[in-house]
């Protein structure tokens, strides 16, 4: 079964809004089994919306349109499909009430401009809405099953699940579909790079279909099964995992579509290990990210943003010599901070970051870009020199931090440091 999706109004076409509901659609008739074939935007455009609706009818099996059935006079889809039924609008009485129940349990009297939202499509079967003033319709066009939705997104929802996919099931019958994705989140690997060791995937596994995603700073590889034996998908969809596993090695963190920070937090909590911070150019991100996730004080005591010599000499005990040898993005002295950080809070592990995320303070010798990571741990400590530019400011901070966690789970995974 093949689907088309439709967003109506002109906020959604000249991009005043952001079309949030046809992105929910698509992922809930996929996993359903139900391919979406094409999505539509369209302005609140009577002839328009006939013409789209008809070319929508001779070609489709389903369609899913949002938007367009409010009380006002832009609010033009009903009259579209009627239009394209050759019938008229006819008052549903089950509707009507419907509305007038939604504006009495408001202590409120329904304006008169709503009752236009109880004139459906001659023949339509009415979808009630629960929780808004705005019935829903289902009609057939063409051999097309159309389902009309408000544009209200919890509205929308709402009526989906409860009036939009149960229908679907019936259509569908006995058999059916399932949509099986894996998400796998990798670093370190520009996409080009994830690509190149992807290539082959269709050979061993002809039947998965793979979609790369550059999710800003990771890359995440998608794979993706249709099939209607659920158990024996799932078998494939593992076998493929691990064939795309072998081919990333360690650039792969997750399998669960986790964060970064997420995987590294597990791991520390997994083995009951703790973490201290001393960040520079990141800032205080790496604290962001961690600490975004709920019970993330059990393993993380210590944060600290040590921007200026003197911070990391008070603060860190970082040797002034080392300052003065060396300055502050070098190996040497994250390998300080990250010392001392763990010194100071009794942490496990100390992690620090110091570098030149721009768009000023480069020089020939250290770039913008260039990026100092130091571990501090029981085996021992180590560190990184690395130039990772992408030019804006925003950027380079989420790739050093990035950068950083990645160096930890790396610690974390390899077990015994050599210094």
């Amino acid at each position: 079964m093949r689907a088309e999706i439709v967003a109506t109004g002109d906020e959604i076409r000249t991009g005043a809004l952001v079309d949030s509901n046809s992105a929910y659609i698509a992922d809930q008739l996929e996993q359903e089994g139900i391919e979406v074939t094409r999505h539509h935007v369209i302005g609140d455009d009577l002839p328009m919306l006939v013409s789209l609706f008809r070319e929508i009818g001779g070609r489709g099996e389903v369609a899913v349109i949002t938007g367009g059935l409010g009380p006002t006079e832009d609010d033009l889809t009903t009259a579209a499909a009627a239009r394209v039924l050759g019938v008229d609008l006819a008052l549903d009485e089950q509707a009507l009430e419907e509305v007038k129940a939604y504006f009495g349990q408001r202590g409120r009297t329904m304006p008169p401009s709503n009752r236009k939202q109880a004139l459906l499509p001659r023949g339509a079967e009415r979808l009630s809405n629960p929780i808004g003033t705005a019935p829903g319709f289902c009609m057939i066009m063409e051999g097309c099953t159309f389902f009309f939705l408000p544009g209200v997104p919890h509205e929308m929802r709402r009526m989906l699940q409860e009036q939009v996919l149960t229908r679907l099931r019936a259509m569908r019958g006995e058999t059916r579909a399932f949509r099986l994705t894996r998400v796998i989140s990798t670093f370190g690997l520009p996409e080009s790079k994830v690509g190149e060791r992807m290539a082959g995937i269709h050979s061993p596994f002809p039947s998965i279909k793979l979609g790369l995603r550059a999710k800003f700073p990771e890359i995440q590889v998608k794979l993706y099964l249709n099939t209607t034996d659920e158990t024996e998908g799932r078998r494939l969809l593992e076998r493929a995992t691990e064939w795309v596993s072998e081919q990333l090695g360690i650039h792969v963190f997750s399998y669960e579509e986790r964060t970064l920070a997420e995987e590294v937090g597990i791991l520390l909590k997994r083995h009951g290990l703790t973490l201290a911070l001393a960040e520079s150019c990141t800032g205080g991100l790496l604290s962001n990210w961690l600490t975004n996730t709920a019970g993330s004080s059990d393993y993380l005591l210590f944060g600290a943003v040590t921007c200026s010599n003197e911070s990391k000499i008070r603060v860190l005990d970082v040797s002034p010599e080392t300052l003065g040898h060396y300055g502050a993005v070098h190996e040497e002295t994250v390998r300080e901070m990250a010392q001392g950080a763990r010194r100071v809070a009794g942490a496990t592990y100390g992690l620090a970051t110091s570098g030149i995320a721009g768009p000023h303070g480069g020089t020939p010798e250290k770039p913008v870009g260039t990026l100092c990571i130091g571990v501090d741990g029981p085996q021992g400590t180590r560190s990184r020199t690395v130039t990772l530019s992408f030019g804006q400011r925003v950027m380079n901070r989420k790739l050093f931090a990035m950068a950083a966690l990645d160096l930890l789970r790396r610690t974390l995974l390899e077990g015994p440091v050599r210094t």
